[in-house]
């Protein structure tokens, strides 16, 4: 079957040598909305044969991020050190076939042989000592050495592939040494066991970093040496950090779980990543409905994507802003919890109330605290704004707000009669309520606000001045 009638299978294969950041789990976003956008299957695959370096944890932490965003996949995790008996069977049926020989240079000869084609300017790469041809009369094998397994890359030729990124790639053999494929103590090395993975795995679209570009030519002659056709291959673009950085633990590089616990929603992520090298004319806003509507591979940026955090929290708002109050509360419920608060079912009014001022769910948490918690006042804005002037009204509207029916209306109407009796203009009592109230002279409509706020608080707060 050809990948044009085949069913798509594409897969994220990380390796758990850290916490997974952006620019990691973007290369999850893609191949994963592939899938769904095709009808095909996500595989999730963990390479974790750097066995010094691969942990349980940063494993946990891939699954809870991916969980996270909503990428769900239909198959795995597989981990690479649970197949190593099908790795090694695969080896022997290359060798039994004359793609594979061993060879006995030693890390010392290796260096030696670099060292030396560097001083002559020429580009360091195994020299095939030990690759047999016919003719050739191979060393001696030397006494109690366990030879590495090297693959025999064809001689002359190129390899060439569409890549659905950067076009048509051609790379010359002749560029190509023969590559370690399996370790003195049998272990096989990364760029064959993908090979192995992705054909027992039918995968027909990789879509990784550009960084496994060099690997890709090696992989499709593995490929044709096992007499099967490669996948189809888009290497993604880098993306970079605030600085123009390549993105890295390094470069000070957050894990996906802290944009979490700072407040974003998963769907403003899926928004903002897949707009991290991949576009739908001059959308910028857009739900995770429209983003697998709209994705395929053919709008895919050739160019390195930069991460801007201010126009990530510009997109959360928005997604902010239209997502319902009953779905947001239980966000912001999580967050005033890390507080020790507990709030009540007036929290989906109030998230009503604020959204369309925050960024993120910790900024309307900040908002919704007040309704529930001891309010520390800023003397810079007390004595700005609560003047001996206009404490008589502040003492009036107490009152009046002691009887009045706690709704809106009969505030709001509580509020006017004040205005009247002391002639004075709205803001000026308006805005020392709400720093005594609030706690900030900035909030949305004085009468929505009280309607929310327990009475005996409001009452209490007011005659506090």
């Amino acid at each position: 079957m050809t990948h044009m009638t085949q069913k798509t299978r594409t897969r994220f294969a990380p390796s758990p040598t850290g916490f997974i950041h952006l620019g990691n789990i973007r290369s999850a976003l893609y191949p994963w909305a592939f899938a769904r956008s095709t009808g095909g299957d996500f595989i999730l695959r963990i390479e974790d044969t750097d066995l010094e370096r691969s942990t349980q944890a940063a494993v946990d932490v891939i699954i809870e991020s991916m969980s996270w965003l909503g990428l769900d996949y239909d198959e795995g995790p597989f981990y690479q050190m649970q197949r190593m008996d099908r790795y090694k069977a695969v080896l022997a049926e290359l060798q039994t076939a004359g793609h594979v020989y061993p060879c006995y240079m030693s890390v010392a000869e290796l260096d030696a042989l670099r060292e030396a084609q560097m001083a002559a300017k020429e580009k360091p790469r195994y020299d095939g000592t030990w690759r047999p041809a016919p003719g050739k009369t191979l060393p001696a094998v030397p006494e109690g050495v366990k030879p590495v397994l090297r693959f025999q890359n064809p001689m002359g030729g190129s390899v060439v592939w569409d890549d659905k990124v950067k076009g048509r790639i051609e790379i010359s053999n002749d560029e190509l040494d023969d590559l370690v494929i399996a370790r003195p103590d049998g272990t096989p090395t990364y760029n064959f066991c993908v090979v192995v993975d992705d054909l027992d795995m039918a995968i027909t679209h990789v879509i990784r970093g550009d960084d496994h570009v060099n690997n890709t030519p090696r992989q499709i002659n593995i490929f044709k040496a096992l007499g099967k056709e490669p996948p189809v291959y888009a290497h993604l673009p880098t993306v970079l950090n605030e600085q123009g950085e390549k993105m890295s633990k390094r470069n000070g590089a957050k894990p996906v779980t802290q944009y979490r616990d700072e407040g974003y929603l998963p769907d403003a992520m899926v928004n903002y990543l897949a707009r991290l090298g991949w576009s739908h004319g001059d959308d910028e806003i857009f739900s995770r409905e429209q983003f697998l509507q709209w994705f395929n591979l053919d709008h895919l940026g050739k160019s390195a994507a930069q991460f801007d955090e201010a126009k990530l929290r510009w997109v959360n708002a928005q997604h902010l802003k239209v997502m319902s109050d009953d779905a947001l509360a239980p966000l912001v419920q999580a967050q005033l919890q890390k507080r020790g608060i507990q709030a009540d079912e007036r929290l989906p009014r109030i998230c009503a109330l604020f959204k369309d001022r925050c960024d993120t769910t910790v900024v309307l948490a900040d908002w919704a605290a007040v309704f529930y918690a001891e309010l520390k006042l800023d003397p810079v804005e007390v004595n700005q704004h609560v003047t001996d002037a206009i404490k008589p009204a502040l003492m009036l509207l107490s009152d009046k707000l002691a009887h009045c029916p706690w709704d809106k209306l009969s505030i709001a109407a509580a509020i006017k009669e004040v205005l009247l009796a002391c002639a004075i203009k709205m803001p000026l009592l308006a805005m020392p309520v709400r720093v005594l109230v609030m706690g900030s002279a900035h909030t949305p409509s004085l009468d929505a606000v009280l309607e929310l706020c327990e009475r005996e608080i409001v009452l209490a707060r007011l005659r506090s001045a």
